[in-house]
């Protein structure tokens, strides 16, 4: 389970680094457009954030075991 632990927290890592970068490839994506158009711009990097968090929470929660 450590193993799905740290992966978890890499890939919570990952998706905060996009939030906050915004790498024009990455941001122009179908899926990526779909939810700026439903969300907004501050609305999905609030999702990617709170998806971070899961994962993190997550990794961590696998850590323990």
């Amino acid at each position: 389970m450590m193993i799905w632990g740290i992966l978890a927290i890499l890939y919570a890592v990952m998706v905060i680094v996009l939030a906050v970068l915004k790498p024009e490839a990455i941001w122009k994506l179908k899926k990526i457009q779909f939810f700026i158009k439903h969300m907004g711009d501050k609305g999905t990097e609030i999702f990617f954030y709170v998806w971070a968090l899961i994962f993190l929470v997550l990794g961590v929660w696998l850590l323990t075991l």
